[in-house]
Protein backbone atom coordinates (compact mmCIF):
# COMPACT_ATOMS: atom_id res chain seq x y z
CA UNK A 1 0.00 0.00 0.00
CA UNK A 2 1.37 3.20 -0.88
CA UNK A 3 0.79 6.55 1.01
CA UNK A 4 1.24 10.18 -0.98
CA UNK A 5 1.11 13.29 1.37
CA UNK A 6 0.89 16.34 -0.38
CA UNK A 7 0.94 19.75 0.28
CA UNK A 8 -2.49 21.03 1.14
CA UNK A 9 -4.25 22.58 -1.70
CA UNK A 10 -7.46 25.21 -1.83
CA UNK A 11 -10.54 23.64 -1.31
CA UNK A 12 -11.74 25.89 -3.74
CA UNK A 13 -9.84 24.47 -6.94
CA UNK A 14 -10.48 20.58 -6.12
CA UNK A 15 -11.29 19.17 -9.67
CA UNK A 16 -14.91 17.72 -9.76
CA UNK A 17 -13.61 14.85 -9.11
CA UNK A 18 -10.58 12.53 -8.33
CA UNK A 19 -8.78 11.46 -11.58
CA UNK A 20 -9.32 8.14 -13.17
CA UNK A 21 -10.25 5.12 -10.25
CA UNK A 22 -9.84 8.01 -7.09
CA UNK A 23 -12.00 8.11 -5.10
CA UNK A 24 -12.43 11.63 -3.17
CA UNK A 25 -13.12 11.67 0.39
CA UNK A 26 -13.45 14.25 2.95
CA UNK A 27 -13.41 13.55 6.54
CA UNK A 28 -13.82 16.13 9.63
CA UNK A 29 -11.43 16.51 12.57
CA UNK A 30 -13.78 17.44 15.10
CA UNK A 31 -12.71 18.94 18.73
CA UNK A 32 -13.97 19.40 21.91
CA UNK A 33 -13.47 20.05 25.12
CA UNK A 34 -10.14 17.87 24.71
CA UNK A 35 -11.68 15.40 22.98
CA UNK A 36 -11.41 14.40 18.97
CA UNK A 37 -15.15 12.39 17.85
CA UNK A 38 -14.34 9.23 15.86
CA UNK A 39 -16.97 7.10 14.37
CA UNK A 40 -17.00 3.16 13.90
CA UNK A 41 -17.32 2.08 10.31
CA UNK A 42 -20.55 0.05 9.42
CA UNK A 43 -20.60 -4.01 9.18
CA UNK A 44 -21.59 -3.96 5.30
CA UNK A 45 -18.70 -0.82 4.47
CA UNK A 46 -15.13 -1.08 2.89
CA UNK A 47 -13.13 -1.20 5.87
CA UNK A 48 -15.68 -2.44 8.25
CA UNK A 49 -15.39 -2.41 11.54
CA UNK A 50 -12.22 0.22 11.85
CA UNK A 51 -12.67 3.78 13.33
CA UNK A 52 -12.34 6.53 11.27
CA UNK A 53 -13.08 10.68 11.37
CA UNK A 54 -16.73 10.98 10.05
CA UNK A 55 -17.12 12.42 6.57
CA UNK A 56 -17.47 10.59 3.28
CA UNK A 57 -17.57 10.17 -0.23
CA UNK A 58 -17.58 13.67 -2.36
CA UNK A 59 -19.78 13.89 -5.27
CA UNK A 60 -18.80 14.76 -8.88
CA UNK A 61 -19.13 18.48 -8.64
CA UNK A 62 -19.62 19.13 -5.03
CA UNK A 63 -16.63 21.09 -3.20
CA UNK A 64 -15.41 19.85 -0.59
CA UNK A 65 -16.68 21.68 2.14
CA UNK A 66 -20.09 21.33 0.81
CA UNK A 67 -19.41 17.49 0.53
CA UNK A 68 -18.43 17.58 4.20
CA UNK A 69 -21.39 19.33 5.74
CA UNK A 70 -23.67 17.37 3.76
CA UNK A 71 -21.69 14.34 5.33
CA UNK A 72 -22.04 15.24 8.81
CA UNK A 73 -25.86 16.36 8.15
CA UNK A 74 -26.41 12.90 7.18
CA UNK A 75 -24.01 10.83 9.59
CA UNK A 76 -24.28 12.33 13.17
CA UNK A 77 -27.56 14.85 12.48
CA UNK A 78 -25.43 17.79 13.21
CA UNK A 79 -24.46 20.99 11.24
CA UNK A 80 -20.83 21.36 11.25
CA UNK A 81 -18.44 24.30 9.90
CA UNK A 82 -15.67 23.43 8.00
CA UNK A 83 -12.24 25.21 8.59
CA UNK A 84 -8.99 24.30 8.05
CA UNK A 85 -7.39 21.91 5.77
CA UNK A 86 -4.92 19.56 8.05
CA UNK A 87 -3.71 16.65 5.40
CA UNK A 88 -4.29 15.32 1.93
CA UNK A 89 -3.20 11.67 1.37
CA UNK A 90 -3.37 9.29 -1.19
CA UNK A 91 -3.97 5.71 -0.39
CA UNK A 92 -4.00 2.80 -2.59
CA UNK A 93 -6.32 -0.34 -1.20
CA UNK A 94 -6.39 -3.15 -3.48
CA UNK A 95 -10.17 -2.28 -4.13
CA UNK A 96 -9.42 0.91 -4.82
CA UNK A 97 -7.49 4.40 -4.27
CA UNK A 98 -8.79 7.03 -2.24
CA UNK A 99 -7.80 10.60 -1.93
CA UNK A 100 -8.41 11.84 1.62
CA UNK A 101 -8.47 15.23 2.89
CA UNK A 102 -8.92 16.01 6.51
CA UNK A 103 -10.15 19.17 7.44
CA UNK A 104 -10.57 20.90 10.88
CA UNK A 105 -14.29 21.22 11.65
CA UNK A 106 -16.79 22.95 14.65
CA UNK A 107 -19.68 21.08 15.41
CA UNK A 108 -22.69 22.89 16.02
CA UNK A 109 -25.51 21.10 18.05
CA UNK A 110 -24.92 17.65 19.19
CA UNK A 111 -23.64 14.87 17.48
CA UNK A 112 -25.63 11.62 17.58
CA UNK A 113 -25.07 8.37 15.19
CA UNK A 114 -27.84 8.60 12.69
CA UNK A 115 -26.92 5.56 10.68
CA UNK A 116 -26.41 3.37 13.64
CA UNK A 117 -22.66 3.24 13.87
CA UNK A 118 -21.21 3.76 16.84
CA UNK A 119 -19.47 7.16 17.78
CA UNK A 120 -17.39 8.15 20.32
CA UNK A 121 -15.16 11.17 21.99
CA UNK A 122 -11.38 10.30 23.17
CA UNK A 123 -8.46 11.90 24.11
CA UNK A 124 -5.87 12.54 21.08
CA UNK A 125 -3.36 10.63 23.49
CA UNK A 126 -6.11 7.15 23.56
CA UNK A 127 -6.46 7.76 19.56
CA UNK A 128 -3.47 5.08 19.64
CA UNK A 129 -6.17 2.77 21.24
CA UNK A 130 -9.06 2.24 18.61
CA UNK A 131 -7.67 0.63 14.64
CA UNK A 132 -8.03 3.07 11.97
CA UNK A 133 -7.64 2.71 8.48
CA UNK A 134 -3.80 2.80 7.24
CA UNK A 135 -4.58 6.15 5.78
CA UNK A 136 -5.53 7.48 8.64
CA UNK A 137 -2.16 6.51 10.80
CA UNK A 138 -0.24 9.64 9.83
CA UNK A 139 -2.59 12.00 11.04
CA UNK A 140 -3.63 9.69 14.19
CA UNK A 141 0.24 10.03 14.93
CA UNK A 142 0.32 13.56 14.70
CA UNK A 143 -3.15 14.42 16.26
CA UNK A 144 -1.95 11.81 19.82
CA UNK A 145 1.13 13.11 20.15
CA UNK A 146 0.07 16.47 21.03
Amino acid sequence: MDRVVSAPESPLTLPPQGGEGVVEVVAAVIEREGRILIARRRAASHLAGLWEFPGGKRQPGESAEAALVREIREELDAAVAVGELLDTVDWTYPEKTVRLRFFRCALQGEARAAEGQEIAWVKPAELHDYEFPPADAGLVGRLSSR
